[in-house]
């Protein structure tokens, strides 16, 4: 069997600033044609699930393009030419029998609100109807109708901590042998309410996520569904259909599909108040203040989740955590490569007074902070995903510097990459477990690699991209009423 594999992953904040080019995907991963394999092939990623199913069966795999950007304000049209045309560009080259796609289901472009369902549409234009395509999509999807109409299934992520990004490429790929084989013939229905928020934001560690997951995977046992993904969505896009929905995909057509998904939106709209509870800066900083282990203290920005999309160089929690004389703690990060380029260029053991972080738009997480203190680190930047997420995958922070002032040592990168790997501390030269206090700027991925070693957990909003705060957005393209910003 002849299949195409590609990957082209974004999670587009539209309140940000900060566009995502070529040069932004590069940063974090890209690879392409053959490299696709050779880079990725037993990392924990969708690629790597897919490859385990094509090698299986021997399919003749065309390898296009893997390459996910960290999220942050739309992706350019460049970018969008180049990198998606990798993967239509393998579908006009030759008659294809199936295609895999690993998709983020949030991305917008300059030019496209629903930039999946737009490539989606324009690769079943030149493949054409009988062609099956198996997509996965992170948990935070945007899923349109226009995705679930030219994609044969949709497979969501199931964990948040995301830990399963391997294991739903299997199960994609298997859908797609068995479509290939003419065994099912799958269609997907998607489902949605008027809501931009629900299920807790997805978390499937504990709160309301779990007992609709719980009733997806019920649905799965009964003949004939193929698929059940429930999406928590992402609320820092502008666009028509942002916000929760469900997925079923069934062999063949069938109105239970439909019912299906919808009674899993009446479970997801009754969670909408569910939320779970954040600190101030101040909040925050008090209780680290006072605590004494044992264990590390962890501390999660949420506000700044460079994750989410947010700058990462807000500086309201560094800045709490000065003002109550917390010591013995590491930060990471805050993304300013000017502050780095000055901390290299002092050299190693060098006393600085400088500003850092607060420049992108200190309206969002706070304005510079004057430190003074030492470079107690230099390094690249680079490191490997100790895991459960992203284990085995490559990434960078750039050049990096640690500044040590007052008991508190700041991780400062160049690239913007959200805090979710005790590695991410290692390459800077700490070792998370022998903190008293971390902060990381996360909102919920964090958790797989640093809950086992946390003491406690908390979390602050310190006012950044990704606050929760709605109120400090301006929707304009979201459909309208819609829960919080009109309904109760």
């Amino acid at each position: 069997m002849r299949v195409i594999v590609g990957q082209f992953c974004h999670e587009t904040n539209t309140f940000s600033v900060q566009k995502a080019d070529v040069e932004d995907f590069a940063k974090l991963f890209c690879y392409r044609g053959d490299e696709v394999p050779a880079r990725l092939r037993g990392t924990n990623s969708e690629i790597a699930g897919f490859l385990d199913v094509a090698e299986r069966e021997g399919w003749a795999v065309r390898h296009t393009v893997a390459t996910f950007a960290n999220p942050s304000g739309p992706v350019t049209d460049r970018a969008w030419r180049e990198l998606g045309g990798l993967i239509l560009d393998a579908a006009r080259a030759a008659p294809v029998d199936g295609v895999l796609l690993a998709l983020h289901g949030a991305m917008v472009t300059e030019s496209h609100d629903d930039a999946e369902g737009q490539l989606l549409e324009e690769l079943r234009a030149i493949i054409g109807p009988a062609v099956p395509v198996a997509v996965t999509l992170d948990l935070h999807a945007n899923v349109s109708d226009r995705m679930a109409a030219h994609a044969s299934a949709l497979v969501s992520y199931r964990t948040y901590p995301q830990v399963d990004m391997r294991e739903r490429g299997r199960e994609a790929a298997g859908l797609l042998r068995r479509a290939m084989a003419g065994e099912v013939r799958p269609t997907t229905v998607v489902a949605r309410r008027p809501q931009l928020m629900g299920v807790a934001g997805g978390r499937t560690d504990t709160g309301p996520m779990l007992d609709v997951l719980a009733r997806a995977r019920a649905m799965e046992a009964e003949p004939g569904v193929l698929s059940v993904s429930v999406n928590a969505g992402f609320a820092k896009a502008d666009i028509l259909d942002a916000g929760p929905t469900a997925t079923v995909t069934g062999d063949g057509d069938d109105p239970r599909w439909r019912a299906m998904a919808e009674e899993l939106m009446d479970m997801v709209w009754a969670t909408r108040n569910e939320r779970g509870r954040v600190l101030t800066p101040a909040e925050a900083a008090a209780r680290a203040a006072a605590w004494t282990g044992p264990g590390p203290l962890v501390i999660a920005d949420g506000g700044d989740n460079p994750g989410g999309g947010a700058y990462g160089d807000s500086t309201s929690v560094l800045r709490a955590l000065l003002d109550a004389g917390v010591a013995d703690v590491a930060l990471g990060s805050i993304r300013d490569a000017q502050a780095v380029a000055a901390m290299r260029a002092a050299g190693l053991g060098a006393e600085v007074t400088l500003d850092v972080g607060g420049k992108v738009d200190p309206s969002f997480g706070g304005p510079p902070l004057r430190l003074t203190g030492r470079v107690v680190h230099l390094g690249s930047g680079d490191f490997t995903h100790e895991g459960p997420m992203w284990a085995g995958l490559e990434a960078s922070f750039g050049p990096t510097a640690v500044l040590r002032t007052a008991g508190v040592d700041v991780i400062v990168a160049t690239n913007l990459l959200q805090l979710l790997d005790r590695n991410q501390f290692r390459v800077n030269g700490i070792e998370p477990a022998d903190r008293r206090v971390l902060v990381v700027k996360s909102s919920q991925h964090f958790r797989a690699a640093f809950g086992p070693i946390a003491g406690e957990i908390i979390v602050a909003d310190g006012g950044g991209l990704t606050t929760r705060d709605f109120t400090r957005m301006t929707y304009r393209r979201l459909r309208r009423p819609v829960f919080p910003l009109d309904l109760a």
